[in-house]
C-alpha cells in the first residue's frame, strides 16, 4: 500500500515542543472563571461572551516580553470589538451582510500585511464579525463587544501579573540564549552540523534584537538595563562573525576549536542570564591560527563587556538600524496597505472567499453557519503557512475536534458541569497549539462549539452541520482562495532568492572595499540583515514544500541553492576576518570578479522559473583568502546551471 505524499501527511506529525505550563494554568482560569461567574449570576450567555473574549486573547497570546505581550493582546482585542459590533448591525441582513463583510474581508487582509499585531487584529477584526453576523447577541448593541473586550482584559490581567517579578526577564534569557546558540556553533566549527547550529544562531540573534528593540522602542532615553542588554548581544557578534573563519580552519586542518572556547561562552551565558558582574577570568589556549586569533579577541572582549555593571552607552545601535519613530513606522504602514500590490491580492483573494462563503449561506438554508466563515479566516491566513496545507489539516483537526465536541455535548449537562468541562478544553489549547496547526484547531473546535451552544442552545445538533461547514469553508478556501489565483513560482520564490543573491554581491564589495571607504559598524548591519532576510527566505520555502506539485517539487529543486547563498556570506565573512587578522587583503579584480558573477546568478534567478545557465568562470590565487568564496560560488553556479541531456 503506498505511502500519502509528505506535503500532505507533513502537519500531522507532532512538534517537538514542551508544554508551556503557566500557558495552559492561564487558558483554563481565564476561560472557566467567565462561565462560573455567568453561572453564578444567572447570565450563561454574558459568561459565554466573556470567555470568547478571552480565547482571543489566548490565542493571541504568542511573544516572550510582556510589552510585547501587551499590545498582542490588547490591540487585537480593541479590533475584535469594532468586528463583532459591525457583525451584529447586519445580522439576518441577507445580501447587506454577505456585502458587509465582504468589506470588512478586504480591509482584513489588507492590514494583515503590516506586521505580527496586524495581521492577529484583521484576523479577530474579521473572525468576530462572523460571530456577530452569525449569532445572536443581547440587547443593547455595545453588550457583546464589552464583554469581549472584558475577556481579553481578564487575559491581560493573568499575564501581567508577573510582569513585577519578572520584568525584563524574557529579554535577559533570550540575549543569555544567543550567547549559548553561538558557543553551540563554535562547538560544531568543522562538523557537518554547523550549517544548522548557524541557523540557529541567526533564529536567536533575530529574536532577541526584535524583543530588545521592541523594548528600546518603546522607552524614552537609555535606560541602564537596556543599555547593558543591548550592549552584551552587540558584542556576541564578532564571535559569530569568528565562527565561519573558524568553521572553515578547522575543516582544513582537521583540528576542532578547543573545547575551552565554547565553554567560556556557555559561561558568559549564565553571566547574562543571572547579570553576574565582577572581573571575568578566562582559561583559554594560546591562539596560534589568525581565525583562533580573531575567535579569542572577540570572546575576551565580549567577557569584558558581559561583565562590566554600567557598560558605556555606545556602540549600541541595533545592528539592523535604529527603530523609527512611531509617526514614521506608521506613514510607512498605511503606505504598505495602500500602495502594496501584494496587500491588495491577499486582501481581495479574502473578500472573495468570505464573500463566496456568505452569499453561499444566505441562498442555501444552513442555520448557524457563521461557521463557513470562520474557517475561511483561519484557513486563508498567508503569514500562517500554506493554504492548501492548513485547508488539509483543518479538515482533519475539527473531525477530530468534534469527536471530543460531541462526546461533551451528548454526555455533559449543560450547567454548572460545563464549567469544570472548560476548565480542562480550556488547558489542552496551549499545549497542543505548540504541537502543530491539526493539534491547535482540534483542541479549540471543542471549546468553540461549547460556548456556541451556550449562546443558540442547539445541544449535540450542532455537531454535524460544523463538520459540514467547516467542510465548505476548506473547499471554498482552496478553490477560490488557492487554485484560482495561481501564482507563478518565479514571482513569489524566483525574486526572493534573486534578492538575496545580488544583496550577497553588495555585501562582499563592501566587505573588501578600500580602507578609506570601509565603515565596520554599516558591514554588520549588511551582514545581519542579509541573514535575516536569507532566514525569510527559507521559511518561505519550507513553507511551499508542504505545497502539492509542481509547487512543492519546484521548491526541493531550489533548496540546495539557498544553503549555497548562506554558505557564500559565511566564506565572505570569513575571508573579511582574516585580512583583519594578518592576511593579505585580495586584489580589486578579484572582488569584481566575484561580485559580478552573483549579480549575473541573481539576474539568471529573475528572469527564470526554471534552474539558470550561468557561464563566467572565477580564477584567482588558490591560497589566497578569496579561495574558499570562490569555491563557494562555484558550487552555487552548478547547482543553479541545469544539467543537459546527451545523446
Amino acid at each position: 500500500m503506498a505511502k500519502p505524499p509528505p506535503w500532505l501527511t507533513a502537519g500531522l506529525r507532532p512538534q517537538a515542543a514542551p508544554i508551556p505550563w503557566a500557558a495552559v494554568v492561564r487558558a483554563a482560569v481565564a476561560l472557566a472563571a467567565p462561565l462560573a461567574v455567568g453561572f453564578a449570576v444567572d447570565r450563561p450567555v454574558y459568561g459565554a461572551l466573556v470567555s470568547m473574549g478571552a480565547l482571543s486573547g489566548v490565542i493571541g497570546d504568542t511573544a516572550d516580553a510582556y510589552r510585547m505581550r501587551f499590545y498582542n493582546i490588547a490591540v487585537p482585542q480593541l479590533f475584535g470589538a469594532l468586528g463583532v459590533t459591525l457583525g451584529a448591525l447586519v445580522f439576518g441582513r441577507g445580501w447587506l451582510a454577505v456585502t458587509a463583510l465582504t468589506l470588512v474581508a478586504l480591509v482584513s487582509g489588507m492590514i494583515s500585511s503590516i506586521g505580527a499585531v496586524a495581521s492577529v487584529s484583521g484576523l479577530l477584526l474579521l473572525l468576530n464579525a462572523a460571530v456577530g453576523a452569525g449569532l445572536p447577541m443581547p440587547d443593547p448593541w455595545w453588550t457583546a463587544p464589552l464583554l469581549l473586550t472584558l475577556g481579553g482584559v481578564v487575559v491581560l490581567v493573568l499575564t501581567l501579573l508577573g510582569w513585577p517579578l519578572r520584568g525584563g526577564v524574557p529579554e535577559r534569557t533570550a540575549v543569555a540564549g544567543t550567547y549559548r546558540a553561538v558557543a553551540d556553533l563554535l562547538e560544531a566549527a568543522g562538523s557537518d552540523t554547523y550549517d544548522d547550529r548557524r541557523r540557529a544562531v541567526t533564529t536567536s540573534l533575530n529574536q532577541s534584537y526584535d524583543l530588545v528593540l521592541a523594548r528600546r522602542a518603546r522607552q524614552h532615553g537609555r535606560a541602564p538595563t537596556l543599555v547593558r542588554l543591548l550592549s552584551q548581544l552587540n558584542v556576541v557578534i564578532p564571535l559569530v562573525e569568528a565562527a565561519p573563519a573558524a568553521h572553515l580552519a578547522a575543516r582544513r586542518f582537521h583540528r576542532p576549536l578547543p573545547a575551552e572556547i565554547p565553554a567560556a561562552v556557555r559561561e558568559l551565558a549564565d553571566a547574562v542570564e543571572q547579570g553576574r558582574t565582577g572581573t571575568p577570568v578566562l582559561d583559554l589556549p594560546e591562539a596560534t591560527r589568525p581565525s583562533e586569533k580573531a575567535v579569542d579577541q572577540a570572546l575576551r572582549h565580549a567577557a569584558t563587556v558581559v561583565h562590566k555593571a554600567e557598560p558605556k552607552p555606545y556602540n549600541v545601535d541595533d545592528r539592523l538600524g535604529r527603530p523609527a519613530a512611531l509617526g514614521v513606522r506608521a506613514r510607512r504602514a498605511a503606505r504598505a496597505v495602500l500602495f502594496s500590490g501584494a496587500s491588495w491580492r491577499y486582501g481581495l483573494r479574502l473578500a472573495l472567499c468570505i464573500g463566496l462563503a456568505q452569499a453561499l449561506i444566505s441562498l442555501i438554508a444552513v442555520p448557524r453557519s457563521y461557521w463557513v466563515a470562520l474557517t475561511v479566516t483561519f484557513v486563508m491566513k498567508p503569514d500562517f503557512g500554506s493554504v492548501f496545507s492548513r485547508a488539509v489539516l483543518r479538515a482533519f483537526g475539527t473531525a477530530a475536534g468534534l469527536v471530543v465536541a460531541a462526546l461533551v455535548l451528548a454526555e455533559v449537562p449543560r450547567g454548572w458541569w460545563d464549567v469544570p468541562v472548560m476548565l480542562v478544553l480550556a488547558a489542552l489549547i496551549p499545549a497542543f497549539s505548540a504541537k502543530g496547526y491539526v493539534f491547535q484547531t482540534a483542541a479549540i473546535t471543542p471549546v468553540i462549539l461549547l460556548l456556541s451552544d451556550l449562546l443558540n442552545r442547539q445541544g449535540f445538533d450542532l455537531v454535524l452541520p460544523r463538520l459540514y461547514d467547516s467542510l465548505i469553508g476548506c473547499a471554498i478556501a482552496l478553490v477560490a482562495g488557492y487554485l484560482l489565483w495561481p501564482e507563478s513560482w518565479h514571482t513569489r520564490i524566483g525574486d526572493r532568492l534573486a534578492d538575496a543573491v545580488a544583496d550577497t554581491a553588495t555585501y562582499v564589495a563592501r566587505a573588501f572595499c578600500p580602507p578609506e571607504e570601509e565603515e565596520a559598524a554599516a558591514r554588520v548591519r549588511a551582514r545581519r540583515a542579509l541573514y535575516r532576510d536569507l532566514s525569510a527566505v527559507r521559511s518561505e520555502f519550507q513553507r511551499a514544500l508542504t505545497e502539492p506539485p509542481p509547487t512543492g517539487t519546484r521548491a526541493s529543486a531550489w533548496w540546495p541553492l539557498v544553503v549555497a547563498v548562506e554558505r557564500i556570506v559565511d566564506a565572505t565573512t570569513a575571508a573579511r576576518v582574516r585580512v583583519d587578522h594578518g592576511a593579505p587583503a585580495p586584489e580589486a579584480e578579484e572582488v569584481t570578479a566575484v561580485e559580478r558573477q552573483l549579480r549575473e546568478l541573481a539576474d539568471g534567478l529573475r528572469s527564470s522559473d526554471v534552474l539558470v545557465e550561468v557561464r563566467a568562470e572565477l580564477t584567482g590565487d588558490e591560497d589566497g583568502v578569496l579561495a574558499p568564496l570562490r569555491q563557494e560560488v562555484t558550487a552555487a553556479r552548478a547547482i543553479a546551471t541545469p544539467r543537459r541531456e546527451t545523446d
